[in-house]
């Protein structure tokens, strides 16, 4: 087994917010909210988001919100759901919630809840359970989730659910392990799991991991991709189906994706690096329990001790 290049790791993450002209920011621009997630998620699970300047980071944040309480991807971009819970997930790490007119964000995202109890992304309508997951764990971080419907919203995730166990992005729509996690996390948040069978859907997760490299894949006939080493594994550990998977060949098809010389991780071995694939890299290893990574909780991805923090108070 391979080791982690963790301060390679760190290095690149850092590198990247200051390469602005690079071809990689500009093309991230618009989810540039997300991309500082990934980031300083990264580095938080690697001990290191001391190398950051916080205030800095707060300021930017703030710089993104609207009069709507909604947050963009960058400055002067239009307010989404998506963009809103990462803005949350940011200052949840700085512990800077503080800075926020909860209210105000709340009811934001609280006003995307549809008759039916699925959300829109933002006021142009799209559906999809991405944003029943984004809405409920933005909410819960917040001590907001009275100002939905959480019975109709469990509905809904519910009436997602497919025959093989899986969760689709609206009724009717095809299994995928992103889609999963998303309807998985919301209903943990929710208490709600005990409307899946945990069996089923651990035996389709389960069948995602690739015999020959040991990698995860989305769906049936795909190749194999380290962001799945997120989105399927922390599904069946909140369904208690991760024994159903051989851990030590995940670990060794994350290691296999790391740029070693210049940090990074990439979605297959030997592909170009970037920092969605680094955080879900290093994120699957802490939730397979990797020596010197810190905890992170499967359902709010975040550091379980920011979790703790912030839901438990502690």
């Amino acid at each position: 087994m391979g080791e982690l290049a963790s301060q390679k790791h760190v290095q690149f993450i850092v590198s990247v917010e200051k390469k602005k002209d690079s071809f990689d920011s500009v093309v991230m621009e618009h989810i540039r909210m997300n991309g500082a997630y990934w980031g300083l998620t990264a580095l938080d699970l690697l001990g290191k988001l001391h190398a950051v300047d916080v205030e800095e980071v707060v300021s930017w944040v703030l710089q993104c919100q609207h009069d709507s309480g909604g947050f963009g991807g960058n400055i002067g971009h239009d307010p989404h759901v998506l963009h809103t819970l990462s803005a949350v997930q940011v200052l949840a790490l700085f512990d800077q919630l503080d800075v926020l007119d909860i209210e105000k964000v709340a009811s934001y995202v609280a006003g995307l809840q549809n008759e039916d109890g699925s959300f829109s992304g933002d006021m142009w309508g799209e559906i999809d359970t991405r944003f029943s997951y984004i809405s409920i764990s933005c909410l819960s971080l917040l001590h907001r989730l009275d100002k939905i419907n959480v019975e109709k919203a469990v509905n809904y995730i519910l009436s997602c659910k497919n025959h093989d166990g899986g969760f689709g992005c609206t009724p009717g729509a095809e299994s995928h392990a992103g889609q999963i996690f998303c309807c998985v996390g919301a209903l943990a948040i929710t208490g709600s799991l005990h409307h899946i069978d945990k069996d089923l859907l651990g035996w389709w997760l389960c069948e995602r991991q690739d015999n020959k490299t040991g990698g995860l894949n989305g769906r049936p006939e795909k190749l194999p991709d380290v962001c799945y080493s997120w989105w399927a594994l922390s599904s069946l550990i909140m369904i208690d189906r991760v024994h159903w998977i051989n851990k030590d060949k995940l670990i060794n098809f994350i290691l296999d994706c790391q740029d070693i010389e210049n940090g990074g991780i990439s979605d297959r071995p030997d592909d170009a690096v970037d920092v969605y694939h680094t955080y879900f890299g290093v994120a699957g290893l802490s939730l397979l329990e990797y020596p010197g990574l810190k905890a992170i909780d499967p359902a709010y991805a975040l550091p379980v001790d920011v979790v703790n923090r912030i839901i438990l108070d502690r």
